[in-house]
C-alpha cells in the first residue's frame, strides 16, 4: 500500500517536473506548495531564525528553480537536487552580506531535573548562547554538513549527493566540525554537570 502510494507520488512530481519544463505556471505554484517548507526550514536554521532572510533565501531558490528546471534531467532525484540549489543560495546570501550570521535555533540546552534558582537559569543562558556562537563560528562548508545531517537527518550518501561531495569528506566534515564544537565547549561541561547534579 505504501510504496503503491510513494510510487504515484513519484509519478505525480514527475508529471509536475515536465510540465513546469513546458513552461506551465500552475505545476510550478504546485511544486512550490509542495516544497516550499522544506526550503524555508533549512534556510531558516542557517540564518539562525532570521525569518525575513528565510523568506528572501526561499524566493531566490525558486526563482533559480524557475529559471533552471531545464537543467534538471532526473539523473538524481528532484529533492536532492533541490537541497542542493537551496544548500548554495544559503551559502551565497552569507558571502554577499559579509557579516556573521548565526544558527544556533534548534540547538537545546537540556533543563535541569527538578526545581532550579535563578543561577542556574543564568547558567542555561550563558550555555546556550555560547552553543549558538561555537556553531556559528563554524565555516559554512562545515555548518552545511552539520545542519543537514543533525536537522534534515540526512544520511551521509543523500549529504553527499546534495553537496556533490564524497561520503569521505562528508564524514572529515562532520569529524572537523564536532571536534571544533567539543573544544570550543568543553569548558561548559562542568557548569552542565553541577547543574544536572544540583537539579
Amino acid at each position: 500500500m505504501e510504496s503503491g502510494v510513494l510510487m504515484g507520488e513519484s509519478r505525480m512530481s514527475e508529471s509536475v517536473i515536465e510540465a513546469c519544463k513546458l513552461g506551465d505556471r500552475d505545476a510550478f505554484r504546485q511544486l512550490f506548495e509542495r516544497h516550499k517548507d522544506r526550503v524555508y526550514s533549512v534556510a531558516l536554521y542557517f540564518f539562525g531564525g532570521d525569518e525575513a532572510t528565510a523568506g528572501d533565501v526561499t524566493q531566490q531558490v525558486f526563482l533559480k528553480l524557475f529559471t533552471r528546471i531545464g537543467q534538471f534531467h532526473g539523473e538524481s532525484e528532484f529533492t536532492t537536487w533541490l537541497y542542493r540549489l537551496t544548500t548554495n543560495a544559503c551559502v551565497d546570501e552569507q558571502r554577499k552580506r559579509r557579516r556573521f550570521l548565526q544558527f544556533g535555533e534548534g540547538v537545546e540546552v537540556r533543563e535541569p531535573r527538578g526545581t532550579f534558582t535563578n543561577e542556574d537559569r543564568l547558567v542555561k543562558a550563558e550555555v546556550a548562547e555560547s552553543v549558538k556562537h561555537a556553531v556559528a563560528a563554524l565555516k559554512p562548508k562545515l555548518r552545511v554538513v552539520m545542519l543537514l545531517k543533525y536537522f534534515e537527518e540526512m544520511s551521509y550518501e543523500e549529504i553527499a549527493a546534495v553537496l556533490g561531495l564524497s561520503k569521505g569528506t562528508v564524514a572529515s566534515r562532520l569529524n572537523r566540525g564536532h571536534k571544533i564544537l567539543a573544544r570550543k565547549l568543553a569548558p561548559l561541561r562542568g557548569a552542565l554537570v553541577r547543574a544536572e547534579q544540583e537539579g
